[in-house]
Formats: C-alpha cells, sequence, structure tokens
C-alpha cells in the first residue's frame, strides 16, 4: 500500500521537475499531484503565504511551485509539512502575547522584505489581519484573505452571492464568532489595500489531506460497504470544493492580479445529496446500501445535523450549503469529478497510518450508525 510519504514525495518531485523542466505533461502532473496543467503562463512571481503546513497551505504551495513561482511560508515552525525543494520557510508567531496579555505578533522575519503578493490563509483572529497587513503594507502590492462562506451566517437567503451585507459585531441578531472574525478580517485587507485586495470566500474545504475528517466519512464508510445511513431528504442541497480546485483558483486570481470578493463552492451546478451519494456509492462503495433517514425531527432527536457535505437545512442553516459561485466561475474556477474527489480522498485516507484512521473523527462510529438505524427501523413498526 502506498504511504503517505509516498504520496507526497511524488508529488514534490513532479512539481520541482515542472520548476526546472517546465516539459511535464498535464496527465503526468494530475497522477502526482491531482493539479491540472502548469505550464506558465506569467512570469515567476515572488510569493509569501502565512501560512503553508496545515490544510489549504501545502497544496497552495505546491501549485504555486508548479507553477514556477518563488515561494516562502510564514509559520511557527511546529508543523513540518513536505513542501517542495527551494521554499524559503520564515518563522514567526501571529498569535504571541504581549506583557499585558495582548495579541502582538512576532513578525521579525518579514520585516524589511518585499513579494509580489502574500497569500494569508492563516487568520483567524482579525488582530492578525490588522498587524500583518500593517507590517506588509509597503512590501506587497497585493493581499489575499482567505475567508468562508461562514460570513454568510445566518444563512437564510438562498443563492446569497458577494454583494450581501455581512455582520459584522457579535452584537448583531443571530451571529456568529467566526463569521463576525472572518468579516473583519476581510475588512481590514480591503482598507490597507484597497483594489489589491482579493478576499476568497471558500465552502466547506474537502479532499486529500483533510485533517477535520468531515467529508472523509463518507469515501471511507461507502468503501466499507454495507447498510448506510443516507441523513436528509433527497433534494436537500449539497456543497463543498476540492481543495485542489481551490488553491488551483487562488493562484489564478494571484496571477491574473485580481481583486475582488468571491465565494468558492462546487460543484459548478447545484448538487443535492441524493446525488452526491449516488456518486460516493458508484465511484468508492458498490457494496453499500443506502437507507434514507428523511425526518428533520428524528434527526435533530439524534443528534446528526452535520455529515459534510449535507447539513440539517433548517432555521439559520436553512442555505448554508446553497451559495452562489457564478462570480468565483467567470474569474476561472474549475472544478474535478465529484468521483475523482472521492476516489482521490479515499487513496489518501488509506495511505495514512492505522493507528491515524482509528483516532478518526467522524461524525458517525459505526455503532452509532447502527443506533439510529435501528431507532428509524424501529418507528415503522
Amino acid at each position: 500500500m502506498r504511504t503517505r510519504r509516498d504520496f507526497l514525495k511524488r508529488a514534490g518531485a513532479v512539481a520541482g521537475g515542472a520548476m526546472v523542466g517546465g516539459a511535464l505533461g498535464p496527465s503526468v502532473l494530475r497522477a502526482a499531484t491531482g493539479f491540472h496543467e502548469i505550464q506558465p503562463r506569467v512570469a515567476p512571481m515572488r510569493v509569501l503565504v502565512l501560512g503553508g503546513t496545515g490544510y489549504i497551505g501545502p497544496h497552495l504551495v505546491r501549485r504555486l511551485a508548479a507553477r514556477g513561482h518563488t515561494v516562502s511560508t510564514f509559520t511557527r515552525g511546529i508543523r513540518q509539512a513536505e513542501l517542495p525543494d527551494g521554499v524559503e520557510r520564515l518563522v514567526g508567531d501571529r498569535d504571541s502575547k504581549d506583557a499585558n496579555g495582548k495579541v502582538a505578533g512576532n513578525y521579525t522575519a518579514l520585516a524589511g522584505r518585499k513579494w509580489d503578493a502574500v497569500i494569508d490563509d492563516s487568520a483567524t483572529n482579525p488582530a492578525w489581519v490588522r498587524q500583518s497587513t500593517a507590517v506588509l503594507r509597503n512590501g506587497t502590492s497585493r493581499y489575499m484573505f482567505v475567508s468562508s462562506t461562514g460570513v454568510f451566517y445566518p444563512y437564510r437567503t438562498p443563492r446569497v452571492d458577494e454583494s450581501a451585507r455581512v455582520l459584522m459585531s457579535m452584537t448583531e441578531e443571530s451571529a456568529n464568532q467566526y463569521g463576525v472574525d472572518k468579516s473583519n478580517g476581510e475588512q481590514i485587507a480591503r482598507d490597507v489595500f484597497g483594489n489589491g485586495a482579493t478576499i476568497v470566500r471558500p465552502s466547506y474545504i474537502v479532499g486529500p489531506g483533510d485533517t477535520t475528517d468531515r467529508f472523509t466519512y463518507w469515501p471511507a464508510r461507502m468503501a466499507r460497504g454495507g447498510e448506510v445511513l443516507a441523513p436528509g431528504k433527497a433534494n436537500d442541497p449539497s456543497q463543498f470544493v476540492d481543495v485542489r480546485d481551490l488553491t488551483e483558483f487562488m493562484v489564478k486570481l494571484v496571477e491574473d492580479a485580481r481583486g475582488g470578493t468571491f465565494s468558492v463552492a462546487g460543484p459548478r451546478e447545484p448538487l443535492t445529496m441524493s446525488r452526491f451519494l449516488d456518486e460516493a456509492q458508484r465511484a468508492v462503495g458498490p457494496t453499500a446500501r443506502l437507507t434514507r433517514v428523511d425526518d428533520y425531527d428524528f434527526l435533530a432527536e439524534q443528534k446528526l445535523r452535520f455529515a459534510c457535505p449535507w447539513i440539517l437545512p433548517l432555521g439559520d442553516s436553512a442555505n448554508t450549503m446553497n451559495i452562489s459561485n457564478a462570480r468565483a466561475i467567470e474569474a476561472g474556477l474549475t472544478f474535478r469529478p465529484i468521483d475523482l474527489t472521492l476516489r482521490d480522498t479515499l487513496a489518501w485516507w488509506q495511505s495514512l497510518p492505522e493507528d491515524r484512521r482509528a483516532k478518526n473523527r467522524f461524525v458517525l462510529t459505526s455503532e452509532r450508525e447502527a443506533e439510529i438505524l435501528a431507532a428509524w427501523k424501529a418507528r415503522g413498526k
């Protein structure tokens, strides 16, 4: 069985070869990294990634390197992600505190440096964005902030787009701290960089390398076969974005020097949970048998409200999986087939050490799934 290290070594070797030779075909790159074509279309750029060793970061750094750009990362130096040779690893701490316990940040490694673009992949605290933009306002003309469709909470409007008002304060009704923090981070980036600011709002990010185990539950569960609990009604909306499609789009925006705000959710056309599960069954679960549990009250009683890419579509969460992606598609966002995301995610998951897979954070254990299915069937007696 291929291991995760084998997978990453292969990806790094191909990305490195692309930088040196520039002659690798798209099929070779796709097999090793999951990315689409890489032939550079623009002059090489110097890009700083604030982050780079979590989930999005390694995919982003590999894509930038494969496109021939010179990449620096800025992290605390705790995670040692396998990145392409030649990536400069700068160390600091965005969350360091002063003597009064206030977030002060340590950006010494960035002092006096200049980059063509900065991608802020790690900020969850507006204070971090305020400090990093202050440090880098004279070091770059372009600043990309990775936000979230969480800024749209509460999700009361179907197909909401980038023109919608977002909540900026926890004093507002139904405000959510994560969404408010991201909204404020967005505004800071715009205030400092103006037209040079690019805001990317991903939906649920899925695919190889996902540390949350949310989406990974489905390919792993379907591959195991047997009776599978399928939550929700057949036409419940479903959305997500493959991390490789997201990072390809992010790099395109940087290369195109395109500012503005973009909601990134897939697939291209509206998707139902029924179709998603059908795709999963065909791609990785030929022996799985779906049992649809479509009573919202029952699901709520069983505390099963979320199973990415499904969420109980009621109240403030009614349109969580129903975000407009039209503007991003117009700017060049593309999507790989759903079955490919499922198969690649399963292959990556199966390459992980057995103890990591045993300690998964799946939405349901096999025991809990069986309990809910038994309770569901008992209702019909």
